[in-house]
């Protein structure tokens, strides 16, 4: 979360709300017309910072509600007071783990997931990512008559490359066993990220997935990417 723009917006916004009740009258709630418009306006922003940091707390910011103004800023008040303590909690009361970063996920993954992720979408960010990878390494090997699972499975294939068949080659000595092992074990995890990740997104109507649930299949397909990133590609010369 970019902390610095939320504290701008909920700063700003708290400012207007405050010349907004400023302007209203006794016994009319009504305030300056030219600043109730900019409060609607900046209204939906506000909601969905305050979602990221209480969702309890966007539930009464409604400005178009009798003292709505007031209350908006009682809310974005306790959220500017989450937002200045939230690296004091993180380190006192968060338990002592690794973060995984999603914007550090290979760029095959995370550039198409990166939208949809921030809709929400978390199915549709994992399906957009897994879809984006097949075609990248479609046009690596230069092969498009197959794709997805069966990409995977005679890419990293032992067999020596044919025509047509360019392969993907783990640097290292390829007499041992740890060789061999990775060669497999990429070209399975590859093929089994196709068929129980990808094929579930893009198939069932709503996958019952959560927010970090999708991460760990995003995360999935990043190490894969990795593997084919540090490979060599391998083609029948002439």
């Amino acid at each position: 979360m970019d902390r610095a723009w939320m504290r701008e917006q909920l700063e700003a916004f708290d400012n207007l709300a405050a010349r907004y009740r400023q302007s209203t009258r006794p016994g009319d709630f009504s305030g300056d017309a030219q600043l109730g418009d900019q409060l609607y306006k900046a209204e939906p922003t506000i909601k969905q910072i305050l979602k990221k940091l209480d969702p309890a707390l966007a539930e009464s910011v409604d400005v178009g509600k009798v003292a709505g103004a007031a209350t908006a800023r009682r809310q974005v008040q306790r959220a500017l007071g989450i937002l200045e303590n939230m690296d004091e909690w993180a380190k006192h009361l968060e338990p002592d783990a690794p973060v995984l970063s999603a914007d550090q996920l290979h760029p095959w993954v995370w550039e198409p997931a990166a939208p949809l992720w921030a809709a929400e979408a978390w199915q549709d960010a994992v399906l957009s990512a897994a879809r984006v990878v097949n075609r990248r390494l479609q046009h690596l090997i230069d092969r498009h008559d197959i794709g997805e699972s069966e990409l995977l499975l005679q890419t990293f294939d032992l067999k020596e490359p044919a025509p047509g068949k360019p392969r993907l080659r783990f640097p290292g000595d390829r007499s041992t066993p740890t060789w061999r092992a990775q060669q497999e074990g990429a070209k399975f995890f590859g093929a089994g990220i196709f068929l129980a990740i990808r094929n579930v997104a893009a198939h069932e109507e709503a996958v019952a997935w959560t927010e970090h649930e999708a991460l760990e299949q995003l995360a999935s397909l990043s190490v894969l990417c990795r593997w084919i990133a540090s490979c060599d590609v391998e083609r029948v010369t002439q």
